[in-house]
């Protein structure tokens, strides 16, 4: 939102710098292009006519309009439109006998459904000396408060005297749809009076999906009439403009590609169609809006559910090859696979070389094709940690683990050369649930014997592909252009790959409802737990009580993907989430991580839902102490200092960042009534959160961290499910019926585009290798910048970096 306003403020601020001249194209000379009003049908002419129609325009779009005269005069228009996510750009040309004239614009825009404003700024060029560099630009609002009225508002000007027109634009949908849409506007210049201003009215009708019949009646007494046929991503109009009653008429021809449109004919390429899904690109939880291939959770999620409603599909295709996904994720997209083959339709999945959390979610296929080259490798799972208690001695460095809770074990990577006992324990655990999952679904998806799974993974583990096929893990044998005819094979004939993009859902077009639906609200709380990085819970705060304020937003569900940290971030945005909850439903979706202070994110959350693999819990308070055992002397260096108070050179030492002492006994029994105080207050706090006892929630507590499984059976969680069983809960709980539309909307609200990493690309870093090395480092400056605060913290070996947005994503 802050960059689109930057953009408007430049686009605002360029006219001032070029030399302008009196006149613009009036607004219904521009009707020659357009068989409506711009907000009764779709996006108008592409912020060239409404810039603030573009808050609609969500995935590039081109149309191309042009008139031919069929009367005496040589009087032709030709325009090229091209709108993006909230901007656009084109040129229109004016041809009248022997003069021509040109401009070229910029719109762009930003705001609600609701409620939204745009900016176009235009340069005219023509043959006549007087029309060169003359420069417009407009200013436009959209108002839409309810599915049934649409309100535009135009001011063009070229801030020059009598230089200005003002335009009113209503259009009304009398059965909230677009069935029909009755539609009126009104132009004034400056220096006219009002009774002298031109006005127009019509009507769009919408017989059948995609066709379109509209008829525009002018006060001049000319008439335009139009037919608007969708061929889904592409469509094409034909409109008849009679001039001023006059015997002279204009016909304007329209062709549109881009955003897949309501149609009413059946595809025009016969035979199924398999929807093809590369897994080597990203998944996130959010994007940024520009120039970002990436793709989030909730977008795969959500197209695999239209796929499954869309009866010209017929299957999915997954090209796993260079696949690289944390297995949370990937389980969330198993399931959703599953319910998409629930309706009859099949999943094929390729892969190449995988380890087993790639073949778990390729075994949810109907059929698999493997590379003859390829490896599956049946590793089984492991949770381990490096620990660096010699490391950190040899170096001069000492550390105490402020450790009172049996599993509490996030300091052990610094103060131990092996594992605990209980750590061993809890996380010996959590490995025997992933392998539980792993290997149910797998037995069930192939047919497998549990007891020679087993085999497979301890026995032989690394299988070629024709040992793959032997064993049964895979049906064929190909390269992906193989998997065109094991889909014919099992459709019987022929079928389309199309692109994920290609699925139609009417239900997501754009203009089929006038302002806001009733919404859901997801809020992302991703990374550690800080005021200003990972969750940024100074910001996020904010976004909560906007949620919470907000009257259009039913229910809110909370994704919570993080290993807690400072205390006090947690429970700013805990708070917030129970004040939510007051006046609104609150469903807690727990991503691969949500555990210690990222449980805290979620205890007072209406119904809390995690994944089997989830790793949740770890209700308990942690605390270490970096400090100078010789490093400053091997290194030559001394620190004096002067104090006034007896503790403080606590954190007085090398750099500002190692202290040169330990505790004394006394400060040492201090900081273990803080960490237990705070221990207890998490306790009490999840207890009334869990409608449980503060002894209940101890006897689970102490530190252990759980898998979704087990906080199932101990009343840490409340439902296995992902992201979309969560939104589903929350429909359910804001009282919505099964096929009642509902709006998502998603906080924090994401950038335009991401400036680090075009940064990161022209200095010739970025790689994947960079960014696993820069996350590595930010933990540990969180670690240090946290030296000596009681936080509850997971260790870090339970953070898979390469997949995890350590500071948000």
């Amino acid at each position: 939102m802050k960059i689109s306003r930057s953009f408007l403020l430049l686009f605002i601020l360029l006219p001032v710098v070029l030399p302008a001249q009196n006149g613009f194209l009036p607004y219904h000379e521009k009707s020659r292009l357009f068989p409506a009003s711009p907000g009764a049908l779709q996006f108008g002419l592409y912020g060239y006519d409404n810039p603030a129609l573009l808050t609609y325009a969500r995935t590039a779009n081109l149309m191309v309009s042009w008139t031919d005269p069929t009367g005496s005069a040589e009087y032709r228009r030709l325009g090229i439109f091209y709108a993006g996510q909230e901007f656009a750009l084109g040129i229109h040309n004016e041809s009248v006998d022997d003069f021509s004239a040109s401009e070229l614009y910029f719109a762009s825009a930003f705001g609600s459904k609701e409620f939204s404003v745009g900016y176009r700024f235009s340069s005219v060029y023509g043959d006549r000396e007087d029309m060169n560099r003359r420069n417009n630009y407009a200013l436009g609002a959209l108002i839409r408060p309810v599915r049934y009225a649409s309100l535009g508002l135009i001011w063009n000007t070229t801030f020059m005297p009598h230089g200005s027109e003002g335009v009113v634009d209503l259009g009304i949908r009398p059965f909230g749809d677009e069935l029909v849409t009755l539609f009126a506007d009104y132009a004034i210049v400056s220096g006219q009076q009002w009774q002298d201003g031109r006005w127009s009215a019509g009507a769009v009708v919408e017989p059948l999906p995609g066709l379109r019949v509209a008829g525009r009646y002018f006060d001049t007494d000319a008439f335009s009439a139009a037919v608007q046929i969708s061929l889904g991503t592409m469509g094409y109009t034909e409109q008849v403009n009679s001039d001023n009653g006059s015997d002279r008429v204009y016909n304007t021809h329209s062709i549109r590609i881009g955003t897949r449109d309501r149609s009413f004919l059946p595809d025009l390429i016969p035979g199924p169609k398999y929807v093809k899904y590369d897994m080597k690109k990203p998944i996130k939880y959010q994007k940024f809006r520009w120039f970002d291939n990436s793709r989030t959770l909730l977008e795969i999620l959500q197209q695999i559910e239209a796929a499954k409603r869309d009866p010209a599909v017929k299957g999915l295709a997954l090209n796993l090859s260079g696949m690289s996904v944390g297995k949370e994720f990937l389980w969330e997209i198993r399931e959703k696979l599953k319910d998409f083959q629930s309706s009859g339709k099949k999943v094929v999945v390729y892969i190449d070389r995988g380890g087993i959390s790639a073949y778990h979610l390729a075994s949810v296929a109907d059929k698999i094709v493997m590379d003859p080259l390829g490896t599956i490798t049946l590793e089984g799972f492991l949770l381990g940690r490096m620990y660096v208690k010699g490391t950190l001695e040899k170096l001069g460095i000492g550390f105490e683990e402020w450790r009172f809770l049996k599993y509490k074990s996030a300091n052990e990577t610094f103060s131990r050369s092996d594992m605990s006992d209980a750590d061993r324990e809890q996380l010996q655990a959590i490995v025997d649930d992933y392998y539980r999952l792993a290997k149910n679904d797998i037995c069930e998806g192939r047919g497998i014997e549990p007891s020679r799974f087993d085999s497979l993974v301890n026995n032989t583990m690394i299988f070629l592909s024709r040992a793959a096929l032997e064993f049964g893990l895979v049906d064929t044998l190909g390269r992906w252009d193989a998997v065109d005819s094991v889909i014919t094979t099992l459709e019987g004939k022929k079928a389309r790959l199309i692109q994920p993009g290609s699925i139609a859902d009417t239900r997501e077009l754009p203009d089929h409802h006038w302002g806001s639906k009733p919404k859901i609200a997801i809020i992302y709380a991703l990374g550690v737990c800080d005021m200003d990085v990972g969750i940024a819970a100074r910001k996020l705060v904010k976004d909560v009580e906007n949620v919470t304020n907000d009257g259009s937003v039913k229910a809110v569900v909370l994704r919570v993907d993080s290993p807690g940290g400072d205390a006090l971030a947690s429970d700013i945005i805990a708070e917030a989430i129970k004040k939510c909850g007051e006046k609104k439903p609150v469903i807690v979706s727990q991503g691969s991580v949500a555990a210690s202070g990222g449980y805290w994110l979620s205890m007072y959350g209406d119904t809390i839902i995690a994944a089997p693999t989830t790793i949740t819990g770890s209700i308990g308070v942690i605390g270490g102490w970096f400090y100078n055992l010789d490093l400053k002397e091997s290194l030559g260096m001394s620190t004096d200092f002067v104090k006034r108070g007896e503790h403080a050179d606590l954190g007085f030492g090398l750099f500002g960042m190692l202290p040169d002492r330990n505790l004394t006994r006394a400060e040492h029994a201090r900081m273990k009534g803080i960490i237990l105080d705070l221990y207890k207050e998490f306790v009490a706090k999840v207890a009334e959160g869990r409608g449980r006892t503060a002894e209940g929630i101890d006897s689970i507590a102490q530190g252990r961290i759980w898998s979704g499984y087990d906080g199932l059976d101990n009343g840490l969680v409340d439902l296995l499910g992902g992201l979309t069983t969560a939104v589903d809960v929350a429909k359910q709980r804001a009282g919505f019926e099964p096929g009642d539309e509902v709006g998502i909307v998603e906080y924090p609200v994401p950038g335009l585009f991401d400036l680090s990493k075009l940064l990161g690309g022209l200095v010739g870093s970025g790689t994947v290798f960079n960014r696993d090395i820069e996350k590595k480092i930010e933990f540990l400056k969180f670690m240090l910048r946290y030296n000596g605060v009681p936080m509850p913290m997971l260790p870090a070996s339970l953070i898979d970096l390469k997949y995890w947005p350590l500071m948000g994503n």
